[in-house]
């Protein structure tokens, strides 16, 4: 994934912020069991956040206080829950396939590197499969769709981010209610489509430099329709809003609620003010970004 999905620290409370931590640390921890030293690529906050999305309200969720893999000195807290491992194998089955594309559309050193990643996966990859199957056949059909879709450098934004919306989509649990799996799938979808977007305008002047496919290039030809492109932004995250005022997310309402309403809008200033790279190089708990 991009790192796109994280919240604001400005608006961010102290109880919501240890609660961040600790999800972030509990999901480093679960791919750690799953990939051993491979854990820290592949962990990002965009999965953070599908874990929270898919938390429990309430209950299965236990808080442990472990040593940092990355930083021994340091001991941190980790949450542990089944919604953790779902998002920890989910990260792996799309790291696999995105490493696939990384292999097929790459060339020298950069083809190399992505083989060699892919193989130390491949034990995780595996296992993962086995208990996220039908994600698995997702992710691998829609991604083959959107590479059909830059094959044939297909000048609408729609059809590519519909792709990989539908992609994002698959990680929805699986719950006996329909109408709060309904609500999570949209929510997904629109995220989905606002990642895909987001990272096509991030990447534009660089993809336009090197001629790889970038769906905003494509569609207005040299000319940035910034306004019009905020708009189906805006759109986006009004709609995951509206889904999100649907359900009941217990002690991760106020967390969430800070992704939607002040996260999301807050990259995409960035992203559009060319200021995302610098951006991205932070931790959250030391982001100061407008």
């Amino acid at each position: 994934m991009f790192g796109y999905v994280r919240p604001f620290r400005g608006e961010l409370k102290c109880k919501d912020l240890e609660l961040y931590r600790a999800t972030y640390c509990g999901l480093c921890r679960t791919l750690r069991r799953r990939c051993g030293i491979m854990a820290p690529m592949i962990l990002n906050y965009d999965f953070t956040f599908l874990a929270l999305l898919t938390a429990p309200e309430k209950g299965e969720q236990v808080t442990c206080r472990h040593r940092c893999h990355v930083l021994p000195v340091r001991r941190c807290m980790c949450q542990q829950s089944p919604a953790l491992e779902q998002a920890a194998d989910a990260s792996v089955i799309l790291t696999h396939w995105q490493l696939k594309d990384k292999i097929r559309d790459d060339k020298g050193f950069a083809r190399v590197k992505a083989r060699c990643v892919k193989l130390l996966l491949s034990r995780a990859y595996v296992r993962a499969t086995r208990r996220l199957p039908e994600f698995d056949r997702v992710v691998a059909g829609q991604l083959e769709q959107l590479h059909q879709l830059e094959q044939e450098r297909c000048p609408s934004l729609d059809r590519p981010a519909d792709t990989f919306a539908k992609l994002l989509m698959a990680a929805a649990p699986a719950v006996e209610d329909a109408g709060h799996r309904r609500a999570t799938e949209q929510l997904l979808y629109h995220l989905g489509r606002w990642i895909y977007l987001i990272d096509a305008r991030d990447d534009l002047e660089e993809d336009r430099k090197s001629g790889n496919y970038n769906p905003i290039a494509l569609r207005w030809d040299g000319e940035i329709l910034d306004e019009e492109l905020q708009n189906t932004l805006n759109h986006s995250i009004a709609l995951m809003r509206s889904a999100a005022d649907l359900l009941n997310f217990g002690r991760q309402t106020e967390l969430i609620e800070n992704v939607l309403r002040f996260g999301l809008p807050a990259v995409q200033r960035a992203v559009f003010a060319g200021q995302w790279k610098q951006v991205q190089k932070q931790k959250i708990w030391r982001t100061k970004y407008e």
